[in-house]
C-alpha cells in the first residue's frame, strides 16, 4: 500500500477504506461460520473476528503510516496505553460485537485518525451490507460490491438541516434513562434504532437528526464516525455543548456523555 502524508485528509480516509474493506472480508467469513464467543475483563464479548480483523487492520496501518501511535480496542484491553501522542490512529475493527454475536447485520470497522484530539480522518465500512463511508476534508458514501472486489464510486453526503420534528438514532442494546430523558426535551417525531457507528453515518448522509448517548462508550467506537459526521457538517459535542475530545488515555480512552448532531 502507497503511503500517504497525514495532511492529505480525503486519500487518507479512502486508504483507511481499503484496509477496512479488507478487514470486513475476514469478519463475514467469521459472521458465516460457528464461531465462539468469550467475555473480556470487562464482561463485554469478544470473538475471533475481532481479533483477526485488528490484526489485519493493524498491518495495514503499520504500511501506511509507519511510526504513528495506533490505538486498537483488543490490544488496547490486553494492555492498556497510558499515553496519547499528538496525532495517532484509533481502530475498532469490530464496533457492535453484540450485534455480531446475534447474527444481526450491524456492525462495523472503525479507523479514525486524531490530530490535536479531534479525529480528522475516517472511515466506517458495514461488511454486512457493503454500505462505506469516508470523512476527511468532506464525507463521501458508496455501497461496496458483496465480491468485495475493489472501492466503489463515492457520492458526497450532507447532514441535513434540523427541521420542526427531529429523527433520532438510538442505540438497540444501549437505550438508557437519561438518553430517553434528553429525548423526551426534544421534538422526536421519529425513533430509528441501529447498532454500532452507522448511527453517526445516518446523520451524516440525512437520514437522522440526533443521536444522544449518556451510557459509556470508548474513543475507538465513537472517532470514524465523528470523523464522517463532522466532514458531513454535523458536530459531536458534549451534553453542555463542548466538542468531545480524543486522547483520554489516563481515562483508558472512555468517552463521558455526548450527542450527535446534524446541521
Amino acid at each position: 500500500m502507497t503511503r500517504v502524508h497525514l495532511k492529505d485528509r480525503d486519500a487518507l480516509a479512502m486508504a483507511f477504506a481499503t484496509i477496512a474493506v479488507a478487514a470486513g472480508r475476514i469478519v463475514m467469513q467469521e459472521f458465516c461460520s460457528a464461531f465462539a464467543v468469550n467475555a473480556k475483563g470487562d464482561g463485554s464479548p469478544v470473538t475471533q473476528a475481532d481479533k483477526l480483523a485488528e490484526h489485519a487492520v493493524v498491518s495495514g496501518l503499520r504500511v501506511l503510516l509507519p511510526g504513528v501511535q495506533i490505538v486498537a480496542e483488543e490490544a488496547c484491553s490486553a494492555r492498556l496505553e497510558t499515553h496519547a501522542d499528538e496525532e495517532f490512529v484509533l481502530v475498532d475493527a469490530l464496533d457492535g460485537t453484540a450485534e455480531f454475536v446475534a447474527r444481526r447485520s450491524d456492525f462495523t470497522v472503525n479507523i479514525a485518525l486524531v490530530s490535536n484530539r479531534q479525529p480528522v480522518a475516517g472511515c466506517v465500512f458495514s461488511p454486512a451490507s457493503g454500505e462505506l463511508y469516508v470523512g476527511g476534508g468532506v464525507a463521501r458514501a458508496g455501497l461496496v460490491a458483496k465480491n468485495g472486489n475493489g472501492l466503489p464510486e463515492m457520492k458526497d453526503i450532507f447532514a441535513r438541516l434540523r427541521g420542526p420534528s427531529l429523527t433520532a438514532a438510538v442505540s438497540r442494546s444501549h437505550l438508557d434513562e437519561k438518553t430517553e430523558q434528553f429525548l423526551n426535551t426534544q421534538h422526536v417525531g421519529r425513533l430509528l434504532t441501529v447498532g454500532s457507528s452507522i448511527k453517526f453515518c445516518r446523520i451524516a448522509e440525512g437520514k437522522a437528526d440526533v443521536y444522544p448517548r449518556f451510557g459509556r462508550t470508548m474513543e475507538w467506537d465513537t472517532a470514524a464516525g465523528h470523523a464522517v459526521l463532522a466532514a458531513a457538517g454535523g458536530s459531536l459535542v458534549t451534553p453542555e455543548g463542548e466538542p468531545l475530545r480524543y486522547g483520554k488515555a489516563t481515562a483508558g480512552f472512555a468517552n463521558g456523555p455526548f450527542v450527535a448532531w446534524g446541521r
